[in-house]
């Protein structure tokens, strides 16, 4: 057995201490040296100092004016006259950060210096007390490099011709419990419904894993006339699919009805007619009814309840598929209308199931509502359909999301100049009951990223009430035009928008961490006349992480990755040096056995063509040599 290496001898704080003065790229490779390296490179302290000395930190902190703050235990004043510094020698302290003052006071104590890097660390940090955050990956996706990989794009036959299908919206689906397995779904512009295999586990990654037949998504139920699209599709609705993988089950909005299918046959289980057009879908669960949004109302449908309502769909369904025509049963009736809330202005687009405080994992009875309204709209599903409250915006608001942890604007913008104590973080993090709601759109044309802090009051008589105790709007620096999406990533916020760019933000709402424009899905960039012209990129109207839900920090880097739909078709934004896969690679795999045989066969032909021709080349050289020698031989 080969003895130790030297530097396992050494404590391991000696050995990250090393580590940081190494290149990052060079930490990277000293973790396949050996485990010991391995489990020391990952050490989650040191990413996060990674994380933090890679921001810009240094350019937002400023300095206080010198006062009785900077004595150090040891009584000593670190002000210019009492280090022995003129006033020509006096440090601006509104142009110099803390780490410069740092530096160029190597007389400051250690302790004093100590200190202040760790209440800096505590100001910065995005996480919250009981978040499991992996910093290695962290790193990576805050500074690694960027991927986009385009899935294969369904097809349809014209007899000799083939043609494109347009996808028509995008939903995530587990089908194990495990999360190995991840599948994206979507209906598609001819009616079908397609999966992807997201992570390639059952086929190779970003292929179709299975396709329905076309009309599957018909508003007027089989039999009917397929050829026009428009009874399949609602143009300009985003969430327009849910799954609920716990039950392998998907619903569908098809202008106003709501089809459930079963995602392990693709068979129509269930057509749920609404009075008015489908707008938005809320995510789907297993614990809780879906609530459905239609272009008047709101609507609960508790699909928990359908194993009578299925037998009795499907015995109507043989007897339309007999006797052809329209299902007109739901107009007679007698069965009162379910309870709905009806909305004061129509659109809404997006409906939030919001999370139990501090739980990503478990959802409260609260409902939050955004649209082409100014106000959110909050519902208690216990009570509905009587509204609870209403949060004013003033912008049209196209997409939701939530943190299970509080938020306060004030506490937010003193973190952000780096002006908290570290018992002051402490205190704002550990707020009883708080919880964040996240909000994006557009305001004056421009986008608009809201942040509202929600707490619990809990009053004698139940439920509690969610109320607003804090705001913040950025409409300045988000974007210059409209937010379309917006979800959580990591310690992230991360939103797209109308100019094709993926922006991901610091949990403040306002610092920006990097950008990554998803560009265009076309290798060939002149395969149209528009194709290289600016503004011609790919946008991400919607965009899903691949993590699992309530999954723990460790995991690896791309199990987090951003699935995005652009209104036609899916792609993958992984952090790797190069995509994982491209449109050419499924564009190969769709050749028949014999197309390949053929395409072999003749690559075979010309390089034994190019063989010929190069000993045919040789073979004249030579003769040419030969006859040169012989006549130099002569003379």
């Amino acid at each position: 057995m080969a003895d130790p290496s030297p530097l396992q001898n050494l404590p391991d704080e000696i050995f990250l201490h090393i580590l940081s003065f190494l290149d990052t790229r060079d930490v990277v490779v000293l973790q396949s040296v050996s485990k010991y390296s391995l489990a020391l490179c990952r050490d989650g302290n040191f990413w996060r100092n990674q994380c933090l000395s890679s921001s810009a930190v240094r350019e937002r902190i400023s300095l206080h004016r010198l006062g009785s703050d900077w004595v150090d235990e040891d009584g000593a004043i670190w002000g210019g006259a009492a280090n022995g510094l003129g006033a020509g020698n006096q440090v601006d302290d509104q142009n110099e950060s803390h780490w410069s003052r740092l530096e160029r006071f190597p007389q400051l104590s250690s302790k004093w210096r100590k200190r202040e890097q760790v209440r800096i660390a505590a100001n910065w940090d995005p996480t919250f007390p009981g978040e499991n955050t992996n910093w290695y990956n962290e790193y990576i996706q805050r500074y690694g490099p960027i991927a986009v990989s385009w899935f294969e794009q369904p097809q349809i036959q014209h007899g000799s011709l083939s043609d494109q299908i347009d996808v028509s919206g995008a939903a995530l689906y587990r089908p194990s419990s495990s999360g190995e397995e991840l599948f994206a779904v979507s209906p598609l512009d001819d009616g079908s419904i397609c999966l992807w295999d997201v992570k390639g586990i059952r086929n190779r990654q970003g292929s179709i894993l299975t396709k329905s037949g076309p009309g599957l998504l018909c508003a007027d139920g089989p039999g009917a006339d397929f050829s026009k699209r428009s009874k399949m599709t609602n143009t300009g609705v985003i969430e327009c699919v849910s799954v609920d993988s716990r039950r392998h089950t998907a619903f569908f909005a098809v202008q106003s009805h709501l089809i459930e299918v079963d995602l392990e046959t693709l068979q129509v289980i269930g057509n749920h007619p609404f009075e008015w057009s489908i707008t938005t879908l809320s995510a789907a669960d297993h614990t809780v009814p879906l609530t459905v949004g239609t272009l008047h109302g709101l609507h609960l449908h508790d699909f928990r309840i359908g194993s009578t309502r299925r037998k009795e769909y499907q015995l109507r369904l043989d007897n339309l598929s007999r006797k052809g025509g329209r299902d007109f049963s739901h107009i007679l009736d007698p069965t009162p209308l379910a309870p709905y809330a009806s909305l004061a202005q129509s659109g809404p687009q997006s409906i939030l199931h919001l999370e139990s405080p501090g739980n990503s994992s478990q959802l409260s009875d609260d409902i939050f509502v955004a649209g082409r309204f100014s106000n959110i709209l909050h519902y208690d599903r216990r009570m509905f359909p009587a509204i609870r409250g209403s949060i004013h915006s003033g912008a049209k608001l196209c997409s939701l999301t939530s943190l299970p942890y509080p938020f306060s604007s004030i506490d937010s913008d003193l973190r952000r100049r780096f002006q908290l104590s570290e018992e002051q973080v402490e205190k704002a993090k550990n707020v009883a009951g708080g919880r964040t709601l996240i909000a994006c759109g557009e305001y004056n044309t421009k986008g608009s990223l809201e942040l509202y802090g929600l707490s619990s009051s809990i009053d004698n008589e139940p439920p509690s009430r969610v109320v607003r105790n804090s705001t913040m709007k950025n409409r300045q620096t988000a974007s210059q035009s409209k937010l379309l999406s917006v979800i959580n990533h990591g310690t992230r916020l991360v939103f797209s928008d109308g100019q094709g760019c993926l922006k991901w933000m610091e949990r403040d709402g306002f610092t920006e961490v990097r950008q990554h424009r998803i560009g265009k899905s076309e290798r060939v960039v002149h395969r149209s006349l528009f194709g290289s012209m600016p503004g011609s990129d790919d946008i991400a109207r919607k965009i899903l992480s691949t993590r699992a839900p309530g999954q723990n920090g460790n995991v690896q880097v791309n199990d987090d990755d951003i699935l995005f739909w652009t209104g036609e078709k899916l792609g993958l934004l992984s952090f790797s040096s190069k995509p994982g896969f491209c449109q050419e690679d499924f564009e190969e795999s769709t050749k028949t056995a014999d197309e390949m045989a053929a395409e072999e066969e003749q690559q075979m032909y010309g390089e034994r063509m190019r063989l010929a021709l190069e000993r045919q080349a040789r073979d004249v050289r030579f003769v040419q040599n030969l006859g040169a020698g012989n006549l130099h031989g002569g003379i």
